[in-house]
C-alpha cells in the first residue's frame, strides 16, 4: 500500500472516531427564577410546524354551516332595552347599604342573542380541562402526576414558545373552609387552558382516540327537552362534560408511557364558546357537534 493510501485510510478512520473527547464549555447558561437554563437566543417564537386540520374545517365547512343553521335575523328597528328598575330606591338612606336586587329577578337568563353577523358566528376560543386530587390535601407532592400528565396532554408550559399569554398548567387552591378537611391556599388540584392549534390537536385527539374507545359512552348527556333554556347556564355557550379515570389512558401522549404515571386520573372538560344570550348552549353544541362529538338526550 502507498503512503497517500495509508496517510487517507488513517485520516478517514479518525474521522469516524466514535469517540471524542467534548469540547470545554466556556460559558454556562444563565438561569431563570425556577433555576431552567436561559439560551442565549432572545425573543425565541415557535411556529406552528403544520397546519392544523380542525382548524382548517372550521374556517373552510364549519362556520359557514353553522351561520345558516344558527342564523338570527332581526327586521326592523331594535327595541329599546328595558328599564331595570331596582326593589329598593338608591337614595334612600335607609336601603343604601342593603341588598338592592332588580325587580322581577335576575336578567341573566332573559337577555335576547345578538343579530347574526360574520364576525360573531359561534366559534370555539378555548378548552378548559381541570382535575381534583383529594389526596393533594394531605401530601401536595400527589400533584406531580397530574402535573406532569396534564403537561403531556396540552403540551403547554408557562410562556413557552415565546407566548407570554400561554399559562401553562397551574396550580388550583382551596378558597374557603370545606367542612374542615379543605383549606383556603392549599393545592387541591390542577388546570390547564388550550388556545389555538393545540386546542384543535387536544380536540382532535379526544374524538378520534379517547371517546370511540369508552366502553358505553352514548355521548354528552344533554338535559330534557322539557328543561328551559333562561337559565344561567342556558346563556352561558359553555358545553362541559367530564371523564373517567381509565380514559386518560386512551390519549396518545399517555398511552405510550402509560406506567410512568403512579394511577390515571379523571377530568372535567369546558369547551369555552363566544355564544351569548337565548339559545347559547345549543348553538354551542352545534359547533362542538361539528367536531364529531357526540351528544345524547337523557
Amino acid at each position: 500500500m502507498s503512503a497517500a493510501a495509508v496517510r487517507v485510510v488513517a485520516e478517514s478512520a479518525q474521522v469516524a472516531r466514535p469517540f471524542r473527547k467534548p469540547p470545554k464549555i466556556r460559558k454556562f447558561l444563565k438561569r431563570d427564577e425556577y433555576g431552567l437554563p436561559v439560551p442565549h437566543v432572545r425573543n425565541l417564537i415557535v411556529r406552528d410546524t403544520h397546519p392544523c386540520r380542525l382548524m382548517d374545517h372550521y374556517y373552510t365547512t364549519l362556520q359557514d354551516d353553522l351561520m345558516y343553521m344558527t342564523y338570527n335575523h332581526a327586521s326592523g328597528t331594535p327595541p329599546q332595552p328595558r328599564q331595570i328598575r331596582l326593589t329598593y330606591d338608591p337614595n334612600d338612606p335607609y336601603t343604601k347599604n342593603r341588598y338592592n336586587p332588580p325587580v322581577g329577578g335576575s336578567q341573566l337568563g332573559k337577555k335576547p342573542a345578538p343579530p347574526t353577523t360574520p364576525e360573531n358566528v359561534v366559534r370555539l376560543e378555548k378548552i378548559v380541562i381541570h382535575s381534583m386530587l383529594k389526596e393533594a390535601l394531605s401530601n401536595r407532592s400527589n400533584l406531580l402526576g397530574l402535573l406532569a400528565a396534564f403537561r403531556a396532554l396540552s403540551g403547554e408550559t408557562e410562556a413557552g414558545g415565546g407566548r407570554p399569554s400561554s399559562e401553562g398548567v397551574q396550580v388550583v387552591k382551596g378558597k374557603k373552609n370545606v367542612g374542615g378537611w379543605m383549606r383556603p391556599g392549599l393545592p387541591v388540584g390542577a388546570k390547564v387552558e388550550l388556545k389555538g392549534p393545540k386546542m384543535y390537536d387536544f380536540l382532535g385527539n379526544l374524538a378520534e382516540f379517547v371517546l370511540p374507545r369508552i366502553r358505553e359512552f352514548p355521548g354528552i348527556v344533554m338535559p330534557p327537552a322539557s328543561s328551559t333554556m333562561n337559565s344561567p347556564s342556558g346563556v352561558a355557550g359553555v358545553v362541559s362534560f367530564g371523564l373517567p379515570p381509565e380514559a386518560m389512558g386512551y390519549f396518545p401522549q399517555i398511552e405510550v408511557n402509560l406506567d410512568s404515571y403512579p394511577k390515571s386520573y379523571g377530568m372535567h372538560i369546558h369547551f369555552i364558546t363566544n355564544a351569548v344570550g337565548i339559545g347559547a348552549q345549543n348553538r354551542a353544541r352545534a359547533l362542538v357537534s361539528g367536531f364529531q362529538i357526540p351528544f345524547a338526550r337523557k
